[in-house]
């Protein structure tokens, strides 16, 4: 797992720009929370995704983490945006979505870009971040069987250690093939509150349930660091229901939904044109009712993301099973016996502070090292 990062970080490193807020936090060991871009480039209109995303990392905040919003710009990848990229983002009449595929394109080509789920986690990922606030991810679309229309995000999500706090899947697309795809992916599945039911989005509900259910964020942690420790790569998912006051809307909200389903189907909107253009006829159908919800669902997700990454920098008892763990991942010295003429080459990645020498010897000196 540590290689896999450092080299991954490698990769990226000559086209990331973390802002030093980030920069700083993650090397203190700080808890710092992704936040993807599209919801500004391509889900609310401007200026409430202006406004939004102010309000996102403000939210991130004041749970005591540090937000780091991600974006593309002039052939780098921003991790961190200051007021002005904010402005220039959301302003942008030209940004284009970028998924995973799409961040070498963008690069080349210098553009604007919003990060979805999918690209979002991998740049944070590349970073050391762990924890990703969203609103809802991608996932298997109605009518899949025909059409092989499943998101970049579920793929992401089977190959990525990082936990999406989200309120499950858009309620547009097919949640029970989307839930039954991550487990078959050994994605992690929580529902964050009393019940084990899958949230739908703008509802609380969906006919789906998850791998378990918890009102516990520090089991939450524990099943992170756990999973890392067992070297698995896998993405988590942090499912959580909408708040109460903002759910009495919910079944107006998804008559529209199936509307706007139906008339994508009937206009042949596919592909990543089909989210962009359900959301603004909800909107319509629903006179911003919708667009109100979504905003409350970001919001309740950033901070709970937050307090996520917050409490996995705190020190807390170690339980004797992850003493046991730690003890028996810890790397031990090693012993090598050499007899007779031997080159041998190490490399190694450490966060620790090493003291190399350089020993010459002449040839032919016996001299003991």
């Amino acid at each position: 797992m540590c290689s896999r990062f450092f080299g991954q970080k490698r990769a990226f490193s000559k086209f990331l720009q973390i802002s030093p807020l980030v920069k700083e936090a993650l090397a203190n060991g700080e808890g710092v929370v992704a936040l993807e871009s599209t919801v500004i480039t391509h889900g609310l209109p401007y200026p409430h995704n202006l406004s939004t995303a102010r309000s996102l990392e403000q939210k991130v905040r004041s749970a005591g983490s540090h937000p780091a919003t991600i974006a593309l710009f002039d052939g780098k990848i921003h991790v961190g945006l200051n007021e002005e990229q904010l402005e220039q983002l959301a302003s942008s009449e030209k940004a284009v979505k970028v998924s995973t595929r799409d961040i070498a394109k963008t690069l080349i080509r210098k553009e604007v870009g919003g990060t979805t789920v999918a690209s979002t986690m991998k740049i944070a990922n590349a970073c050391g971040i762990h924890v990703f606030a969203t609103g809802g991810i991608g996932g298997v679309h109605r009518g899949a069987e025909q059409t092989f229309d499943i998101s970049a995000d579920l793929q992401e999500l089977s190959k990525t250690p990082v936990c999406v706090v989200c309120s499950g899947v858009k309620s547009i697309l097919d949640i029970p093939k989307t839930v039954e795809y991550l487990e078959t992916h050994s994605v992690n599945c929580v529902v964050y509150g009393k019940e084990n039911v899958f949230p739908s989005f703008f509802t609380r509900k969906s006919g789906s349930t998850a791998q378990f259910s918890t009102e516990n964020l520090n089991e939450v942690v524990d099943l992170l660091k756990t999973s890392r420790i067992l070297g698995l790569p896998y993405g988590t998912i942090l499912a959580c229901p909408i708040p109460e006051k903002y759910a009495t809307d919910g079944d107006v909200i998804q008559n529209a939904i199936d509307q706007a389903v139906r008339e994508a189907q009937e206009r042949n909107i596919a592909s990543q044109s089909v989210t962009p253009f359900i959301l603004a006829r909800v909107n319509e159908l629903t006179q911003g009712a919708s667009m109100k919800t979504n905003i409350a669902l970001l919001e309740n997700n950033a901070s709970i993301a937050g307090r996520l990454a917050a409490k996995m920098h705190e020190k807390r008892p170690i339980t004797s099973a992850h003493k046991n763990q730690a003890s028996s991942s810890s790397p031990k010295k090693p012993k090598v016996v050499s007899v007779g003429a031997a080159i041998v080459d190490f490399e190694a990645i450490t966060s620790e502070y090493v003291k190399v020498r350089r020993i010459y010897k002449k040839m032919g000196e016996g001299s003991k090292l």
